[in-house]
């Protein structure tokens, strides 16, 4: 889809979307580094031996509490603000 197109209904539009492409790789290496940190901070009840096929039911099944429960959701929040931003970099250029 053209720029043009895009910015047909605003006078000012075209700027508008030059700034976010211009923004937006930034946006994007930001996300990422924060959803990198998110997941490996998570901590995993599961042995090494879990890995490879070993039985290890309890740790399959926990409740989630407290700053466990803020990072899982968190994680959530910030794949999705990522998913969304690479959308919106298609759309963008």
């Amino acid at each position: 889809m053209p720029k043009d197109i895009l910015c047909s209904r605003r006078p000012h539009g075209k700027v508008r979307v030059m700034a976010l492409a211009g923004v937006l790789p930034y946006i994007q290496i930001g996300l990422s580094v924060l959803l990198i940190a998110c997941v490996l901070l998570q901590q995993t009840g599961a042995s090494v031996g879990g890995a490879f096929g070993g039985d290890n039911f309890s740790a399959a099944y926990h409740t989630r509490r407290g700053s466990e429960l803020f990072l899982f959701r968190a994680t959530i929040v910030v794949a999705v603000l990522f998913a969304l931003s690479a959308l919106l970099a298609l759309f963008v250029r």
